[in-house]
């Protein structure tokens, strides 16, 4: 047997302290510090490396986390759900500004004031400044192309982005810098879906087909050798990834962090042993689930992945 070893605090970075949770045997630490182990293997072996996230985490400073992980090529491919282009594009040219849960809601809504969790959103900085600056957009990239998919959609908005001021602040224009491809399998929702339908009414000729996105994935998955996954919560895009990499037998490193509980059946609280037992992840895979809100979990574990690879 390993015995547990006390956490002593000292001056040694993220990466020493991730390393001492492990050795400490304590619970959630050390699901933490197995996870940052996974991701390194990830990124030190030849494996084709998804990541999965919801949109909520993006009205948050975790979306700083994930574009500097695009930003430094340490993901491949990513799954995610629309809400994401709608934040990530509204910070571009708006803030968002620091709330609380127990905010009075109704007086919020009078305010003309959206609250995401502990996060608000005026309505000027969401549906109406994405309306103003989206609309223009779609016009110039559908003038000479009537057919796109989703995944090309996203980076021709990335290419548009390159004269903003706050650019490199945005997982999209990262995403089309680097040609990683964001899949978005429920693309007519949110705020940015919406702008789709309204661009289409006028211009009914446009075409965005959503087998092209799936094709893609399907190529993706069956050149690779190995695929691992970061899956950050649950909902379509958890299980968008999940269920392509069941195709080549199952994914070989996967990486949950999720908040939401098991025991209602729900695909966003399912473990990743669940996960193995349709095949999405092989039965011999490197695999933690880590139960935690991400906003918390994601700054230690890639400061620490960071460090491990020297990319700080």
């Amino acid at each position: 047997m390993k015995a547990v070893v006390d956490i002593k605090i000292r001056d040694g970075g993220i990466d020493s302290l991730i390393r001492e949770m492990r050795e400490s045997g304590g619970f959630t630490a050390k699901k933490l510090a197995e996870g940052v182990d996974i991701l390194e293997t990830m990124e030190r072996g030849d494996c084709v490396k998804f990541l999965s996230f919801p949109a909520c985490i993006i009205s948050t400073g975790a979306r700083g986390i994930i574009k500097d992980m695009i930003e430094k090529r340490l993901i491949d491919v990513i799954i995610t759900t629309t809400g994401t282009v709608d934040h990530d594009l509204a910070r571009i040219w708006r803030n968002y500004y620091h709330g609380h849960f127990l905010m009075d809601d109704r007086e919020l809504h009078k305010k003309g004031i959206n609250r995401l969790g502990n996060i608000l959103i005026p309505n000027e900085n969401y549906g109406i400044i994405l309306e103003k600056k989206l609309q223009p957009i779609f016009g110039g990239i559908f003038r000479d192309k009537k057919e796109i998919s989703p995944y090309e959609l996203i980076w021709e908005i990335g290419k548009n982005l390159d004269k903003e001021k706050n650019k490199k602040e945005s997982i999209i224009y990262w995403a089309w810098k680097n040609r990683i491809p964001i899949f978005i399998p429920g693309i007519s929702d949110g705020a940015f879906g919406y702008q789709l339908w309204l661009f289409w009414q006028t211009h009914k000729d446009i075409k965005l087909n959503l087998f092209l996105d799936e094709q893609r994935l399907s190529d993706i998955i069956f050149a690779s050798k190995k695929t691992g996954a970061l899956i950050i919560g649950g909902g379509i895009s958890k299980h968008h990834t999940i269920w392509w990499n069941q195709f080549k037998g199952g994914l070989d490193y996967a990486v949950y962090v999720t908040t939401a509980p098991e025991y209602d059946g729900s695909l966003s609280g399912a473990r990743v042993r669940e996960a193995i037992s349709w095949g999405k992840v092989k039965e011999n895979a490197k695999h933690v689930t880590i139960e935690a809100d991400a906003t918390l979990a994601l700054p230690f574990m890639i400061s620490a992945l960071f460090e491990r690879l020297r990319l700080v």
